[in-house]
């Protein structure tokens, strides 16, 4: 499945216990469409993101980057400190493809650093497709 939306806050490394190190970061999906009434509606579905394959991608995922994802969705569910019960969405990333937008002005060019690795990064001078 593949999502496009920019991210809402800086990347963050976790390393785990098995010295394995995950980038977290969030990324909010705009969609809309028209009511009954005519007006339109939008909508704005957030995704907790998680890449596996290289930590070092972090340093370019900022807060508004706009990126295209790889990857794949899958539900959670928890209860709050307050009892009430809340749902989310995980998106397993598998492939980065940065379109730009962020905190860092400066233009990234890159290309894909090998086949295992998912992560390809554009000439990103403000460049927006839409």
């Amino acid at each position: 499945m593949n999502i496009t939306g920019r991210l809402t806050r800086d990347a963050e490394v976790r390393t785990l216990s098995n010295e394995k190190q995950v980038v977290n970061f969030s990324v909010a999906v705009n969609d809309g469409y028209k009511n009954k009434q005519g007006e339109w509606v939008e909508q704005t579905a957030y995704f907790d993101c998680a890449y596996w394959i290289s930590a070092n991608v972090a340093r370019l995922l900022t807060k508004g980057t706009l990126v295209e994802l790889t990857g794949r969705i899958s539900p959670r569910a928890w209860v709050n400190k307050e009892g009430e019960p809340k749902a989310g969405l995980n998106f397993h990333t598998s492939n980065i493809k940065l379109h730009g937008g962020g905190k860092r002005a400066e233009a990234v060019q890159a290309t894909s650093q090998s086949e295992n690795n998912g992560f390809t990064a554009e000439a990103a001078e403000d460049f927006l497709p839409f």
